[in-house]
């Protein structure tokens, strides 16, 4: 992951992804060798405290609070998956979000009580959450860390952090953007040279594919009702984005995704997901390392 880090540098035309890369349970009994644990006294400023403890037992930095969910799962454990989409705004079967919080620096000096009813007002009656969602970022880095507390009796949370570099990053380009140009702008972003594309696919559907969907691509599988359309080995770098579809022998489509696939050194093959937006005039591109092939 250092290595990822010291490649894949920010660049001004990187943007938030909506991604938090975690692959293990959050379930106390289910932790990882990549997670760590912690328990709080609910008192004046435990969400701070919490955030501290996880610091001093990693030796690392916990990073800007951009998020606090309460949510109530009905007293059944949530996967990182079903975590991972409460984060990004999705709706998780059987969970209920009880309330978002902003992140900040006025919140961490609050209790737990308060923040389980889903808003933050210093009061913390009627709170209904069964769990507690810290999500956190490292200024300047490529680091979320996601922390997930439970109330154990009155007084007592337990915690549980998992902490993983953030592999996607997106780009915004114009539809006039030719496919060299968006290379080198994916090799300004991790400030190395790459090779290819060695191929670009071609997909359609009738609307556009959501983020966990974009993800999917990026893993390499198929999503319906996307449908693959047309494949060209070694793509002309001077073809536009908005072009592609109709070089690669395609009629006009209102909703096109081409599926990229470019080398980078030690990162191997990468997948690079750009979607068009606003018929055609921008396009969404989204690439992270992938070893399917």
């Amino acid at each position: 992951m250092r290595a990822l880090r010291d490649i894949a540098k920010r660049a001004t035309v990187v943007t938030a992804a909506l991604v938090v890369g975690l692959v293990a349970s959050y379930a106390p009994s289910h932790a990882a060798e990549d997670t760590a644990r912690t328990t709080v006294t609910d008192q004046p400023g435990a969400p701070g405290m919490m955030l501290r403890q996880f610091e001093d037992l990693t030796g690392q930095p916990v990073g800007d609070l951009d998020t606090v969910l309460a949510v109530d799962a009905g007293g059944r454990d949530l996967t990182a998956d079903q975590l991972a989409a409460l984060v990004a705004g999705e709706k998780v079967d059987g969970v209920t979000v009880v309330g978002a919080m902003p992140g900040g620096r006025e919140i961490l000096g609050t209790t737990m009580a308060d923040l389980a009813d889903g808003v933050y007002d210093g009061r913390g009656d009627s709170g209904t959450a069964t769990a507690l969602l810290f999500a956190s970022s490292v200024p300047g880095g490529r680091e979320w860390c996601l922390t997930m507390c439970m109330a154990s009796g009155k007084s007592y949370w337990e915690c549980i952090q998992s902490r993983r570099g953030d592999q996607t990053f997106t780009l915004d380009l114009g539809g006039d953007t030719t496919v060299g140009g968006m290379k080198a702008a994916f090799e300004k972003a991790n400030g190395v040279a790459a090779d290819g594309p060695y191929a670009v696919d071609t997909l359609t559907g009738d609307r556009e594919p959501s983020a966990q969907e974009i993800e999917t691509l990026l893993d390499g599988k198929d999503v319906d009702p996307l449908r693959r359309v047309a494949s060209v080995a070694g793509p002309d770098a001077g073809w536009a984005l908005g072009d592609i579809a109709e070089k690669s022998g395609v009629p006009y489509l209102k909703t096109r995704i081409h599926i990229f696939t470019l080398g980078l050194p030690i990162l191997g093959k990468v997948v690079v997901v750009c979607v068009s937006h606003n018929d055609g005039k921008t396009w969404k591109c989204s690439a992270r390392p992938w070893s399917g092939f």
